[in-house]
């Protein structure tokens, strides 16, 4: 039987036509496709965003966090429930995240709990948009202006999200910062983009992801400056993105909308096959709103057949590959020891990740396929 993996990237001819001639061009790093991928998202974002290509999301954050001035003593907010890189990122700063619990319901940072958690100390929060469906951006943002804090949305799911009519990334926070790595809605392999309205934090991110040097490469190579000249302007880091990841990139842009109405046709026969089974299926998006379904993520109920552990293990036998979003990060030991956090501080994010799985849910997915996986859940839990 055919193993049908948890996630792959729809690349396409178009996708690796263009990888080619960025070979045949000498142009590896980042040169004319980075220059072009960042031009086109800033216009797929709407009037007056800029972009900023990097290597990776987690670098991205963390160039977004030094641009808005966080340093050593500072507290962040964020939802324990995500990937560790959206706390990594605080620390290497020398700040400290401030853990908070999720809405049952959608699994997004509770923004009820946002107000307790603030200190003399807070000076931004990172709401993580959770599996693709947008956190609640409107209260976020009103307690950000009333405690005078910045906003970093870790939008690594979110891509095309939208909230309020808005894609997210095109509003008024700080910035934005998306991921393409190679299971996400848009795929580089390894990748992401900072998007921001505010000019001081673009140029700052643009200096620092190479070495804060003050040009780009691709500025060397084709101004009238000589080309061996830089200057050094701070102690930045390597975090620029290539442009066979910009070529990728060009073409995933262009086909993004059409793979989120797939996703999103795929999400709502899920809905329909399961909805009679003991699963808390995912929160859907407010009436205007669009999920840009990076995750499809069950909860098994009480009176389900079998534990999360065991289903997850008979899908496997069956040839489905399934994953576990998120291990929250007060359970790792590093996040826990350090903090003196128990499972029980964060009781609606401890109890989501008992029961979650995440099923397949992707472009390269046939009928065939979901309806095996449709299958698969049905017997299982049926």
């Amino acid at each position: 039987m055919r193993f049908l993996p948890f996630a792959l990237p729809d690349i396409g001819e178009d996708e690796i036509n263009e990888v080619i001639d960025s070979l045949r061009s000498g142009w590896l790093t980042t040169g004319p496709k980075a220059k072009q991928f960042e031009e086109d998202f800033a216009q797929y974002m709407g009037d007056g965003i800029q972009a900023i290509a990097v290597n990776s999301a987690t670098a991205g954050l963390h160039l977004a966090l030094e641009a808005t001035g966080i340093g050593p003593g500072d507290e962040v907010i964020t939802s324990t429930y995500t990937f560790t890189a959206t706390a990594e990122v605080i620390r290497y700063l020398g700040a400290d995240p401030v853990f908070v619990d999720v809405n049952p319901d959608t699994l997004n940072i509770d923004v009820k709990q946002i107000r307790a958690a603030i200190t003399e100390r807070t000076r931004a929060i990172i709401p993580v948009h959770f599996a693709g469906l947008a956190c609640d951006m409107q209260e976020i943002t009103k307690i950000a202006s009333e405690y005078k804090l910045r906003v970093i949305e870790d939008a690594a799911h979110a891509l095309p999200t939208s909230h309020n009519g808005k894609l997210v990334g095109s509003t008024d926070t700080d910035a934005a910062v998306f991921s393409f790595y190679a299971t996400k809605t848009l795929a580089t392999g390894e990748g992401g983009m900072v998007v921001t309205r505010n000019e001081e934090i673009a140029e700052r991110c643009r200096v620092m992801r190479l070495h804060g040097i003050n040009r780009d490469a691709f500025d060397r190579y084709t101004s009238d400056k000589p080309s061996w000249y830089y200057e050094v302007v701070a102690p930045g880091f390597k975090y620029n993105m290539t442009d066979l990841a910009a070529s990728l990139g060009i073409h995933q842009l262009r086909k993004l909308n059409d793979m989120q109405a797939k996703r999103e046709a795929m999400a709502r026969k899920y809905d329909e096959a399961f909805e009679d089974l003991p699963l808390i299926l995912p929160a859907r998006p407010l009436p205007g709103d669009q999920h840009a379904w990076h995750l499809y993520v069950i909860r098994l109920k009480d009176e389900a057949k079998m534990s999360r552990d065991d289903f997850v293990a008979e899908m496997f036998q069956r040839g489905i590959g399934c994953s576990v979003h998120f291990i929250p990060l007060h359970l790792h030991p590093y996040w826990r020891d350090t903090y003196q956090l128990k499972p029980e501080d964060f009781p609606c994010a401890y109890d989501a990740y008992k029961r979650a799985v995440s099923l397949p849910l992707y472009t390269r997915m046939t009928e065939d396929d979901q309806v095996r996986v449709i299958k698969a859940v049905v017997e299982l839990l049926g």
